[in-house]
C-alpha cells in the first residue's frame, strides 16, 4: 500500500492553498490529503491538532510547507516517529523549544499587524510586484481570496523540540533559494534533498504536477513507497 502524504498547511495560506498539489500526488496514485488550520492558530494547538490527525492515518508521510516546518518534527515524535518531506520550510532550532518566526522577520510582521492584532493575508506582506514574481497572473488574485488573516500572536508562541528530531526519515525539496540556510541544514544531516533552481516559493501553486513528482521521487530515495 502507498504511504499517505499529510500535508501540513501554513498557517498564513490556510489548507484551500493547497488544494492543487493534493490533488497532483493523489494523480500520482499516493494518498494525500491536507491538515486542517483553525481561525486563531497556536502552535501548540496545531501540534495537538496535526499529531491526531497523523496517528488516525497509516503509514502516513507528513509534508510541512513553509512555517509549519517549524512544527513538523515535534508532530512526527507524537505520530510515532513518522517521516517527514519538507517542502520549502522552516525547520526549528535542534533542542530546546522553536519561536515560529526569526526575530527580525516578526519585527516586519508587527509593522504590518492592524489595530485588532492581526496580519494582513500573506499575499500583502510585500509590494505587489515582488508577490506576483512567485505567483503570476490570475493565480494571485485566486489565492488572495483564499487567505486567512492569521493574529500575530501566533508568531509569538513558542514550541518544544524533541531532541534528535533531525534522524530518521527525512527530506528536502528546496523551491529556489528562499530556504538555502535549511537546505544546508538537511545537506549536513545527509537528507535526500532536491532543489528546483527556477521555481519560487509557491511553486506548488504555480506547478503542482512537477512538485508533486519530486516529492515522489523524495519518497523513493526514502524507500517509503
Amino acid at each position: 500500500m502507498p504511504p499517505h502524504l499529510l500535508v501540513l498547511p501554513s498557517p498564513f495560506l490556510g489548507p484551500a492553498a493547497y488544494g492543487p498539489v493534493v490533488a497532483a500526488l493523489s494523480s500520482l496514485g499516493l494518498g494525500a490529503s491536507v491538515a486542517d488550520v483553525p481561525a486563531d492558530p497556536e502552535g501548540a494547538c496545531l501540534v495537538d491538532a496535526w499529531s491526531a490527525a497523523a496517528r488516525g492515518v497509516d503509514d502516513v508521510v507528513l509534508v510541512p510547507h513553509s512555517n509549519a516546518g517549524y512544527l513538523a518534527p515535534t508532530v512526527s515524535a507524537a505520530a510515532g516517529g513518522a517521516p517527514v518531506v519538507f517542502v520549502d520550510a522552516a525547520l526549528p532550532v535542534t533542542t530546546g523549544s522553536t519561536t515560529l518566526a526569526p526575530p527580525a522577520f516578526r519585527e516586519h510582521l508587527a509593522a504590518l499587524a492592524g489595530p485588532d492584532g492581526r496580519l494582513p493575508r500573506w499575499t500583502r506582506w510585500w509590494p505587489r510586484a515582488d508577490v506576483a514574481a512567485v505567483l503570476p497572473g490570475p493565480l494571485l488574485e485566486d489565492l488572495d481570496s483564499l487567505l486567512p488573516e492569521v493574529p500575530l500572536s501566533y508568531v509569538d508562541g513558542e514550541v518544544p523540540v524533541p531532541p534528535g528530531w533531525q534522524a530518521g526519515a527525512r527530506a528536502y525539496l528546496a523551491l529556489g533559494t528562499t530556504y538555502a540556510e535549511e537546505l544546508a541544514v538537511a545537506r549536513a544531516h545527509r537528507w535526500p534533498t532536491r532543489v528546483l533552481d527556477d521555481a519560487g516559493h509557491l511553486h506548488l501553486l504555480v506547478d503542482p504536477g512537477e512538485t508533486a513528482r519530486v516529492v515522489a521521487d523524495l519518497l523513493d530515495a526514502l524507500r517509503l513507497r
